[in-house]
C-alpha cells in the first residue's frame, strides 16, 4: 500500500511557536523533489510537545499541499499515536476529519503493555475509526517492542495496512512479509540500514535524512524499484555519512540544524531536547557539504 522514500517531517518552530511560513517551505522541498509520501507529527515532528490546535494545523497544510497539485498526488501518514489508547482513538479521529491517508500509531511507550495488550490497543483504534494503520514499532524509545506474531495477527483485521519497523533486525521483514497479506507494507524506519532492509523484502523507508535529501532518498528508493543495483549502491555510498550525521545527537536535533543550513527552517526545538551541539554542527555541516546540499560558502556563514 505504502512504498518508497516517506519523509517524517520536521515541525518548524520561532520563537516557541509554530511556524507555518516555514513548514510551507518543508513541505514545497518535499513535493518538488520526488517524496513518495510524508509523515507529520512523528516522533521526528516532536509529536509529544505538540498542542492540539498545532497538531490540527499541521495535518490541514500538509493534505492541502498535497492536494494542490505541486508534483503527484502522495500519501500523507499522520503520527497520531500515545499511551493512552483512548488519546490515540481521538487524534486518530482528527486526522481522519483532516483528511489524511493513514495513521502511524507506535507502540505504547512507558507503559510496556503485553503482546495481548498491544493487541487490544491496536484493535481498540482499528474498531473505533475508519482509517488504515500504520503499525510503529520502535523499541528504543517506547521499552517494549511487537513481536512478529502481534503483527501478524494484527494484520488480519483489514485496516491494519503496514509497519514501520524501528529495530536492527531486517529479519523481521522477510518474516513479516511471509505470513501476511500481500498488500501490507513493511516500511524500515531507520535510514542506515534501509538497504539492507529492501534487500529482505521492505517496500520502502520512512526517512529522517529525506527532510534534507529528498530527491537523493527517493532516487535511492526509485534505484531499488527499478533493479538498477549500480545507482542504488551508489546513492547508498553517498547518503551513508548523512544518515549517521543526522543521528550523532537525539533526533531531530541534528536533522533541524541541516534543514536550517538549507533555508527552510530554524533548528530550534522543544525541550527537554536542546539544539545540535558544535560537535554535531560541525559534523553536518562536513557531511552536507560532501554531499553537494550546501556551499562552503554557506557553511561558513552558518558558523560565522
Amino acid at each position: 500500500m505504502f512504498k518508497g522514500s516517506i519523509t517524517a517531517l520536521v515541525t518548524p518552530f520561532l520563537d516557541g511557536a509554530f511556524d507555518a511560513s516555514s513548514f510551507e517551505k518543508v513541505l514545497a522541498h518535499q513535493l518538488e523533489h520526488g517524496t513518495h509520501g510524508i509523515v507529520p507529527c512523528g516522533t521526528t515532528g516532536e509529536a509529544p510537545t505538540l498542542e492540539e490546535e498545532e497538531f490540527r494545523a499541521i495535518l490541514d497544510m500538509s493534505v492541502a499541499a498535497v492536494k494542490g497539485g505541486i508534483g503527484k498526488r502522495i500519501p500523507v501518514i499522520a503520527g497520531t499515536g500515545s499511551n493512552s489508547t483512548a488519546k490515540t482513538i481521538y487524534m486518530t479521529d482528527l486526522a481522519k476529519r483532516a483528511g489524511v491517508d493513514a495513521a502511524l500509531v507506535v507502540v505504547p511507550y512507558y507503559n510496556k503493555p503485553s503482546q495481548d495488550g498491544m493487541f487490544a490497543h491496536y484493535k481498540a483504534i482499528h474498531n473505533a475509526v475508519d482509517l488504515p494503520i500504520v503499525i510503529y514499532n520502535v523499541p528504543s524509545r517506547c521499552g517494549v517492542e511487537i513481536s512478529v506474531d502481534t503483527v501478524c495477527r494484527l494484520a488480519e483485521l483489514p485496516r491494519i495496512v503496514a509497519i514501520k519497523d524501528a529495530t536492527p533486525d531486517v529479519s523481521r521483514t522477510t518474516e513479516i512479509k511471509s505470513r501476511v497479506k500481500a498488500d501490507f507494507s513493511v516500511l524500515c524506519g531507520d535510514d542506515a540500514i534501509a538497504g539492507a532492509a529492501l534487500a529482505h523484502g521492505a517496500d520502502g523507508c520512512i526517512s529522517v535524512s529525506s527532510n534534507v535529501a529528498p530527491a537523493l532518498c527517493s532516487g535511492f528508493q526509485n534505484a531499488w524499484m527499478a533493479g538498477d543495483i549500480a545507482k542504488f549502491q551508489d546513492l547508498q555510498a553517498l547518503l551513508m555519512p548523512l544518515h549517521k550525521a543526522l543521528f550523532v545527537e537525539s533526533s531531530p536535533a541534528p536533522v533541524k540544524y541541516a534543514a536550517s543550513a538549507l533555508g527552510l527552517c530554524s533548528d530550534e526545538v522543544r525541550l527537554p531536547l536542546l539544539p545540535a551541539s558544535e560537535r554535531a554542527r560541525d559534523l553536518v555541516d562536513r557531511v552536507l557539504r560532501q554531499i553537494g546540499l550546501i556551499s562552503s560558502e554557506v557553511s561558513d556563514k552558518l558558523r560565522a
